[in-house]
């Protein structure tokens, strides 16, 4: 048997997520077997196998392709920081705006969202998926942080409280909108969505609970 070149394994292996991502959201992950995968993408199932551990393995895989675009635009605005609040405004409506764009990225996160967590040969991938959502949280905290040392936000702002409050805003826009995505126009509605969060957040940040002092914890006592 002649071994495949990279490019032609490169290529099996986009046709197997092509295939699954077809395969997986007409018959959903859990009911869907590699074997199925394999015969959707016309090739064996050692060939699954050759790429991916498993079907969790291939499910990760397919969802690290719907996002690159969006991690990449993180990569991009988020990398200008001379305005913080700005760059956050600026990724989350790239962020909604790609997603309503991109029927690849759609069909993705509706898996996701109907699938991690429903059965438990796919515990791992919700594993994976909220140590991605962290790190996806702790930059936008990143971003809070300099937006309070720019003066942009109050000194006392609580930068964790309010990256959780952007992180949890704008996935609930996504979930809600991929749903039902002909319930509004998400691409045409990003900037007014997104600056009515800012502007909140601006306007009433979040702020930091003082630590009880050690005079008053005494006198609780």
């Amino acid at each position: 048997m002649v071994r495949k070149t990279k490019a032609e394994a490169a290529v099996t292996r986009e046709q197997l997520l092509d295939a699954a991502e077809r395969v997986f959201r007409e018959q959903g992950v859990a009911s869907t077997s590699l074997g199925e995968v394999a015969a959707a993408a016309g090739v064996t199932r050692g060939a699954v196998y050759w790429h991916f551990r498993d079907k969790v393995d291939l499910l990760g895989a397919l969802c690290q392709r719907a996002t690159a675009p969006l991690d990449a635009i993180f990569d991009q605005v988020a990398g200008d920081c001379s305005d913080p609040l700005d760059a956050l405004r600026r990724t989350a409506i790239a962020t909604l705006t790609n997603l309503a764009r991109d029927p690849r990225a759609q069909g993705m996160f509706q898996l996701v969202f109907q699938t991690c967590g429903s059965a438990a040969e796919l515990a791992p991938l919700a594993s994976t998926k909220e140590r991605e959502g962290g790190a996806c949280l702790a930059r936008v905290e990143q971003l809070v942080d300099r937006a309070i040392a720019a003066g942009q936000l109050p000194p006392d702002t609580d930068a964790s409280l309010a990256a959780h409050a952007l992180h949890a805003y704008v996935m609930g826009l996504m979930q809600a909108w991929v749903q039902q995505p002909s319930s509004f126009d998400l691409a045409q509605a990003a900037p007014a969505l997104i600056d009515a969060m800012v502007t909140g957040l601006c306007a009433h940040p979040p702020r930091r609970t003082p630590a009880p002092s050690a005079l008053a914890v005494g006198a609780a006592d």
